[in-house]
Formats: C-alpha cells, structure tokens, sequence
C-alpha cells in the first residue's frame, strides 16, 4: 500500500482534473438566440443591399428583424439573467484600463461573463446597429424604394438619414471584424473558446465560480418582451402613411 499512496498525493486537483465535459452555464437562451439571429440578420441585409432594388422587400424584412433583435437586447440588458444585465459588465474607465493592461501582457483577468472590453465591443455593435436600422426605416433611394417611415420626415432629412444609413455600414463591418479578432486573440492567450460558449451557454466549470452560474433562462419574460417590441415595431409601420414613391403601392 505505502508503493501506492505517493501516486494518488501527486494527483492533480480535482477542479483542474476535470473533463472538458464539465461546464457550467453562464449564457441564457434568449442571448444565444440573439447573438446567432444578429448575425444573420447583419449578414441578410448585406447581401439584399447588393442585390439591387429588386430585392428591396428582403432587405427590409432583414432590417425589420435587426431592428427588433437590438430593441429586445436592449431590454433584455435591463431585466435579463445575471450575465445578459449592463449592470453585471459594463464597467468604468478603471476597470477597463486594468484589464487592457492585463490583457497586454498576455493575462487578462477572468470573467465568467463579457470582460470590460468586450462590453465596450458590445455596447458599441449595439448602438450602430441600433442607429443603423433607425437611419433605414427613413431612408430611400431616389428611384422606386423608400424605409416605412419614410413620410415622417422631409425628403431632404430623408436623404441625410439615407447617407448616414449607408455609411454607418463599413464602421459596424470594422467594428465586427475588430470583435472576431479579439475572440481569437482571446482563444490564444486563454485557450478560451467564447464562440462554443455562445452556442452552448456554457463555460468550463474551472472558469467560473458556483455562485456565478444561471439557473433559468427567463424564456417566458423574454417572449413577452419580444412580444411587445414587435408590436411596437408593426404599430410604427402600420400607422406610417404611405409614401408616393414606394415600390409597393
């Protein structure tokens, strides 16, 4: 027995011995669904704006779809889970100076949910894109297509809201490629896969402590507040007059 008992004190502890299996769960559903619908929403809109005109009833459909998914993240932000809350990870300039520092120097601090700058990243996509789809709903194009809301403002407002719409578009395309490449710098100075953590909700348990875990996704109170920014959304646009030069009348 005493050949036998040096093995088993030199064992690794338990909590850095564990499988990979072995998560815990920090991201809800109705984030997952969020982040995955944005980016194909993003990724519609920009393939329908090239398109042509012709294909000009998709690319409001996809812009409809941008504009609830913010709206409903945006409230999600205030009366979602712990880790979706602003409250739990938008943080002040200290903060943020001290986990740039450390993430600088190759060891950034952990973060069961968004770090400090990956909240900045966040706040950031959301208010272009935010600003993005409102720009769109006013906008036109000065031949046969024009946003629902076309006729709430004058034509040269209109225009200025169209040239804000168009090239706000290659800040949000920057500001998507800078958020990939701090994923994967964070994946080499981590091992950290935030993207399978997005998918699955969930992170290795060595990662985040137990007090930290969600239990509930909140999927009724998330449903209703979808519920409410599409009604709020399609009252906007049902009660918007017509504009005399849209393809669809």
């Amino acid at each position: 027995m005493s050949s036998i008992r040096p093995h088993f004190e030199t064992a690794a502890p338990a909590e850095t011995a564990a499988p990979a299996r072995d998560e815990r769960r920090v991201w809800d559903l109705p984030v997952r669904v969020f982040h995955w619908s944005l980016v194909a929403g993003v990724l519609a809109s920009y393939v329908t704006s090239r398109l042509g005109p012709e294909y000009f009833g998709l690319h409001l459909a996809s812009g409809y779809l941008v504009t609830a998914l913010v709206a409903f993240r945006l409230l999600w932000g205030l009366f979602g889970t712990r880790h979706a809350r602003f409250a739990s990870f938008v943080r002040g300039p200290r903060a943020i100076t001290r986990y740039a520092s450390g993430f600088l120097r190759g060891k950034p601090a952990r973060h069961a949910g968004h770090n400090p700058l990956g909240a900045l990243m966040v706040l950031a996509l959301l208010a272009t894109m935010f600003v993005q789809a409102a720009t769109g709903l006013f906008s036109n194009d000065e031949i046969f297509n024009v946003g629902p809301l076309y006729t709430w403002v004058s034509e040269d407002f209109s225009l200025e809201l169209t040239a804000v719409h168009k090239l706000l578009f290659n800040w949000i395309a920057a500001a998507i490629l800078i958020h990939v490449l701090a994923i994967l710098v964070h994946r080499l100075l981590t091992k950290e896969n935030l993207v399978r953590a997005m998918w699955t909700g969930r992170k290795p348990a060595h990662a985040v402590n137990g007090d930290e875990v969600i239990g509930s996704s909140r999927l009724v109170l998330a449903l209703l507040l979808l519920l409410i920014v599409i009604a709020a959304l399609a009252w906007l646009v049902t009660h918007a007059p017509a504009a005399g030069i849209s393809s669809f009348e």
